[in-house]
């Protein structure tokens, strides 16, 4: 299962999952390839791993470098059959792959990621959105699930997650302006799953930074709940000390602090999402 979280808003909680959410899945004894295709590398760090070399930026160029020698020299369409069988026998995925002591195998972010949008542009309107597809197209069989952790925005680097993914889980925190750009972020996934990725499902909505002593909260859940209807896990994942000090040791919230709420709301998430 591709399973791409995305919101276009910051702050709602996105990295959190997808680090807590993939490490659960592994104690869940669940196959695990986390690819952070965020610039900002938060979910990298999250995890315990450096903003290193061999990240998606590079793996990214190696693929449309590729592509960009296989178009040079084709001459005709048996040509071009046999030249892509060589650049795939020629990509070596795996030092690309990090394994975190988690357990989770990652595909790492770095800041020069920001500036991949530029060259994406330069593509035709299809390639630029389906090299992340070809990426995963090569990698899923391998796993039980991939995490792709997007940008917050509904820029092309978000769009190669969508039409890489079979579903998407939307984070939504409990507070104020909680719906605001969901209407946005809604006709984007209408848009890929009418042009570019026709199977792409909503997964689920989780709500987060659920705080049960205040009547807002509950507001909130019941607003979404009414703009989303069965689609809204039943999981909530609450305000909690530990989730917010987890990240600045490199660890999720499972191994910083495996008896605190949060780590206990992530580890039925896990449940709820294999289908236990």
């Amino acid at each position: 299962m591709i399973v791409s979280i995305f919101n276009q808003k910051g702050g709602v909680g996105k990295t959190t999952s997808v680090v807590n959410l993939s490490v659960a899945l592994v104690k869940e004894g669940k196959k695990v390839l986390v690819i952070d295709m965020d610039p900002q590398a938060n979910t990298t760090t999250g995890l315990g791993i450096g903003k290193e070399a061999d990240s998606i930026y590079d793996l990214f160029y190696e693929i449309l470098e590729d592509k960009e020698e296989n178009k040079e020299n084709e001459e005709d369409e048996k040509d071009k059959e046999e030249n892509v069988k060589e650049i795939e026998k020629k990509i070596d995925f795996s030092k690309y792959i990090k394994e975190t002591e988690s357990g989770v195998l990652l595909i790492n972010s770095e800041p020069s990621l920001s500036g991949l949008e530029v060259e994406l542009v330069n593509l035709d309107p299809v390639s630029r959105t389906e090299v992340l597809k070809e990426i995963v197209g090569k990698l899923e069989d391998e796993y039980d699930f991939v995490l792709i952790d997007c940008p917050p925005s509904l820029g092309l680097l978000s769009i190669n997650a969508l039409v890489a993914s079979d579903s998407i889980i939307i984070p939504i925190q409990t507070e104020y302006y909680a719906l605001e750009g969901v209407s946005e972020l809604m006709n984007t996934y209408k848009l890929v799953k009418d042009s570019l990725n026709k199977d792409l499902e909503i997964e689920g909505v989780l709500l987060t930074m659920f705080d049960k002593r205040t009547n807002l909260s509950y507001e909130v859940v019941e607003e979404v709940k009414s703009y989303f209807k069965n689609k809204v896990f039943k999981t909530m994942i609450p305000r909690n000390v530990r989730l917010a000090e987890a990240p600045s040791y490199g660890k999720s919230v499972l191994e910083y602090e495996e008896r605190s709420k949060g780590a206990t709301a992530y580890k039925m998430l896990a449940q709820e999402l294999i289908g236990e």
